[in-house]
């Protein structure tokens, strides 16, 4: 049975998708910062070494058999501008590192393996999907420079791919999702004044990690092949392009 691999899975949208990925019959690897467990293995992005660890024990689980990357696993974390420079510079090479470099890092492993795959009979070798964020266009707080930079690159980055291996059947998706109803988004609304920021969401509510979920999981088994390289924003519409 195939395998599909989820970065960021201890809560929220990776938790979500897992678990809709799952009910589909697909067998999910998960991963976590800290704390393997059996269905998910440790690794720490903050590490340049971590990718490649997880990406490795992820081959070896599944028996070579992972046909799709959710590259979901993320650092949202405030950076004032007044902060000391080394201080504002670590938290910038934290959040790309962990946001934008180890996704990258996935990605090339996992398209160079499927480049030595046979293709299914539909073609298609591999799919990697990308959860960004409405910050990639939009931008986002004062506090967040580094968070909205990382988003903006994973965007551009899974065009590139997009692009460039399509035609080896391997197709590659983004998700652009605004705030979601996780810790992550939920210590941010706060800090910028709780549900006054809903105003800014003609929805009235952010989005349930489920719905984003569901994007996921259309976007790891049903959307059609020339849907490669789409974005598709889920927002409320609070960014509309």
């Amino acid at each position: 049975m195939s395998y599909i691999l989820i970065t960021g899975t201890s809560r929220g949208i990776g938790k979500a998708a897992k678990n809709a990925l799952e009910a589909r019959g697909l067998r999910v690897i998960g991963h976590r910062s800290s704390e393997a467990d059996d269905d998910s293995i440790a690794a720490n992005f903050a590490d340049p070494m971590a990718a490649q660890a997880l990406w490795n024990e992820a081959l070896d689980r599944s028996g070579g058999d992972i046909i799709a990357v959710v590259n979901n696993a993320g650092l949202f974390e405030h950076s004032s501008l007044d902060s000391s420079d080394i201080e504002w510079l670590d938290r910038w090479e934290d959040t790309l590192r962990i946001n934008l470099t180890a996704s990258a890092q996935l990605s090339r492993y996992a398209v160079r393996h499927w480049q030595n795959r046979l293709a299914g009979k539909s073609g298609e070798r591999g799919r990697l999907i990308h959860v960004a964020s409405r910050a990639a266009y939009r931008g986002d707080s004062p506090g967040h420079w580094h968070y909205a930079a990382a988003k903006g690159g994973m965007v551009a980055m899974h065009k590139t791919i997009a692009r460039a291996y399509a035609a080896e059947g391997i197709l590659s998706f983004a998700i652009t999702p605004g705030f979601t109803d996780t810790s992550m988004a939920g210590d941010y609304l706060q800090s910028r004044g709780g549900v006054g920021l809903l105003a800014d969401i003609p929805l009235g509510r952010v989005a349930q990690p489920d719905e984003i979920a569901s994007i996921i999981t259309y976007c790891a088994l049903d959307a059609p092949a020339s849907m490669t390289g789409a974005v598709i924003d889920a927002n409320g519409a609070s960014f509309v392009r």
